[in-house]
């Protein structure tokens, strides 16, 4: 299959948790404010502007993408120009049933994303601090057969030395989601992939999206689905990219910082670690250790690699 011939979208999720009126709908629906707690952080609402600049990164250095589709909720970034004719805004009520609806659980958000309207068999999902660090070509993300490529980090738990014995609160949320679709894929297909999700852009086919949501893993779907914030036991949509592997439709790639690279905020080291590691792509990751005073470093050091307004822009 001709790469160029895929017609790749790619989608984001997007929040500005600033906005009153979505504060006040999340805390009606939950009940609970923005917290330092790892499944509740406030780190997973807060809007630094980061899909400016992710949007600056396609543009540079992958502008093959077709398409390029906002899941909001009732909301627009006011820079955005929604008159770009690759850009699509998608609305929660568009994609997600109105009877889970309202959602603040990003993991519940993506199982929804193969229902966006015109979106391609082949496409690319990207939270919006992640980002394209240099020229990348369409098979960097699918195979000459138009399979996914799954990057993964070797980084091995043991077949199932840890994984079997019970999950302790120690462990924290996103490991626990990782052991859950490891041992999922174990369980449903007779398959096991002990490499971590690099957590980056990642590729997928629409069809096989929607198989595993719908068919595979309907019944872990619909008890997440009413989680309205990250609850232990969510299913994560690694178990797609697993099951992906499993059926023969997906390709692993083991990566490193060189090609992927997750900076921690707190960290403050964003300009060393790119400088040292020259990553295809990274992620500045916000998390529950990240303080106000950390994510102001954000948008500056952002401007400064991406200084050119794209044509996303206003």
């Amino acid at each position: 299959m001709d790469d160029q011939n895929l017609g790749i979208d790619l989608v984001y999720l997007w929040v500005d948790g600033s906005d009153p009126k979505w504060q006040k709908k999340k805390q009606a629906f939950t009940t609970t404010r923005n917290d330092n707690s790892e499944t509740n952080a406030a780190g997973r609402y807060v809007n630094s502007n980061e899909l400016k600049y992710s949007l600056r990164s396609v543009e540079k250095h992958a502008p093959w993408i077709r398409n390029i589709f906002i899941v909001t909720d009732d909301q627009k970034p006011e820079w955005l120009n929604t008159d770009h004719p690759k850009i699509n805004l998608i609305d929660h009520t568009q994609i997600i049933p109105l009877e889970v609806l309202p959602l603040f659980n990003s993991i519940a958000i993506e199982y929804f994303l193969y229902k966006i309207p015109g979106l391609s068999e082949h496409f690319l999902f990207s939270n919006d601090d992640m980002f394209f660090n240099g020229d990348l070509t369409p098979d960097f993300f699918f195979a000459k057969d138009g399979n996914p490529i799954i990057c993964l980090k070797k980084r091995k738990f043991g077949k199932w030395k840890n994984l079997l014995r019970p999950i302790v609160k120690e462990d924290g949320h996103y490991r626990k989601t990782v052991i859950r679709s490891m041992s999922l894929i174990e369980k449903k297909c007779g398959k096991y992939y002990s490499g971590l999700p690099h957590h980056n852009i990642d590729s997928y086919r629409k069809s096989d999206y929607q198989k595993a949501i719908e068919e595979v893993f309907n019944e872990e779907v619909k008890k997440s689905q009413i989680h309205r914030t990250r609850t232990d036991g969510d299913f994560y949509r690694s178990a797609i990219s697993y099951y992906s592997l499993a059926i023969g439709h997906g390709h692993i790639k083991y990566v490193n910082r060189k090609v992927s690279l997750r900076i921690q905020i707190n960290t403050l080291q964003f300009k060393e670690k790119l400088e040292l590691h020259t990553p295809s792509l990274f992620c500045l990751n916000d998390n529950e250790n990240a303080t106000n005073e950390h994510r102001q470093e954000i948008q500056p050091f952002l401007e400064g690699l991406f200084p050119v307004k794209s044509a996303f822009e206003k």
